[in-house]
């Protein structure tokens, strides 16, 4: 009889390196360019081992409900805040992500356009090609010497600030937790004192509810005349009207935005923003972190996690598990019982292994508020029946055998 090959759904996408990676350790992989809304994310999961998405996609308790099979989600990208974690979790879902893969991208186009909007070159060039010569230097201006204020000082954010003041920018930076200072930045006690201060403002927070509408008119109308603003983090931190409306009135003299309230769902759809047609207004469609380097690495670093969880139950770089990492081990079986984390499963699991005669070779345990992950190394001999008794344990959520 022929066995099925377990089945990989990656959208939006995913850099082909994944599914070459995927398909050599024996998935059956499905690619597709777009994201998928709820209802045909759910018919889609059916028979579904592995799914594998980028930023768009979200992964509801509706669509796990449908996903009797999946044991892993894997994030081609640095956030998970599309994808309901705990949910994942009760139904012993791992979920990875790539949280430096592309850092650098981002840092590097975001320092690209803060020099570009500095000095006036976006609206110039578009100038140009309607056949106006604006040869001044009214409104440009080095960037050295100038505040640099940055919002969230995570991965992204200390990057920058380190690059940014090699380049003699004053850099500081405002964090709801406690931050370690790189180089010469000053860390400001409120938000209100970061606006109040910077010439240039970028964001660079995660995508937690406390951010929804960070930036509206309030916090415009406390930067100082002239600023230049960014955003390549989240399209829902920013009110983009209430940035318009500053951009006209001259309150914000350039913005670069690489993030949107609404963005297309795939590459078919129209794109519409009242911050079009500005032409000192850089528009990106949400590719900060796109480049072939970063998009590669996202690619090899998450299939990775995911193949290392799969065939061998290492969870060290899940963002929902326990961390285990497992050493190798031959002549053996090796099986994964995730269950919730309640007092005395490890008592039931090694009561299960010694009334079947399974010699324990190495045990691992690990566990967070919600669920614990088990993972168990016993020799090639025991009495029938024990798999399907340790699925019957009480409070288990999921249990394999992984070889």
């Amino acid at each position: 009889m022929k066995t099925r090959k377990p089945k990989a759904l990656l959208l939006e996408n995913v850099h082909p390196d994944a599914a070459a990676r995927l398909r050599s350790v024996g998935f059956d992989v499905e690619s597709l360019p777009q994201s998928l809304d709820e209802e045909p994310l759910c018919r889609k999961l059916s028979g579904v081992s592995v799914l594998g998405i980028r930023s768009k996609t979200k992964v509801t308790q509706k669509a796990l409900a449908a996903a009797n099979d999946l044991i892993a989600v894997g994030a081609f990208c640095i956030g998970t805040d599309q994808i309901d974690l705990p949910a994942c979790a009760r139904k012993g879902i791992a979920v990875f992500n790539a949280p430096y893969s592309s850092t650098r991208s981002v840092v590097e186009i975001v320092l690209g356009e803060i020099l570009l909007l500095a000095r006036g070159v976006f609206a110039k060039s578009q100038k140009l090609h309607r056949g106006v010569w604006d040869k001044s230097a009214t409104g440009n201006n080095e960037i050295r010497g100038k505040k640099l204020g940055i919002i969230g000082y995570g991965k992204i954010g200390s990057q920058l600030s380190v690059l940014a003041e090699s380049l003699g920018m004053e850099v500081y930076f405002y964090d709801l937790e406690v931050k370690l200072v790189l180089g010469n930045a000053k860390e400001c006690r409120s938000l209100l004192q970061l606006l109040s201060l910077a010439d240039i403002v970028t964001v660079h927070v995660d995508g937690r509810m406390e951010n929804h509408g960070l930036i509206g008119r309030a916090q415009f109308h406390q930067m100082k005349p002239g600023v230049i603003f960014l955003n390549a983090s989240r399209g829902f931190v920013v009110d983009d009207e209430a940035l318009a409306e500053n951009i006209r009135s001259g309150k914000v003299r350039a913005a670069a935005l690489d993030v949107f309230p609404r963005e297309p769902k795939a590459n078919s759809e129209t794109f519409s923003s009242p911050l079009q047609g500005m032409e000192q207004v850089i528009l990106t469609p949400h590719i900060a972190g796109s480049t072939e380097e970063a998009q590669q690495d996202i690619g090899s670093f998450v299939s990775e996690r995911i193949v290392d969880y799969a065939h061998e139950g290492t969870t060290l770089y899940s963002v929902n598990f326990p961390g285990v990492q497992l050493p190798k081990i031959k002549k053996a079986h090796r099986l994964i019982h995730i269950h919730e984390n309640i007092p005395g499963m490890l008592a039931q699991l090694n009561h299960v292994f010694a009334a079947h005669k399974a010699n324990i070779l190495g045990q691992y345990l690990k566990t967070t508020e919600t669920i614990g992950c088990a993972i168990t190394d016993i020799g090639a001999t025991y009495r029938e029946g024990i798999l399907n008794d340790l699925r019957e344990i009480p409070h288990t959520i999921k249990f394999r055998v992984l070889y």
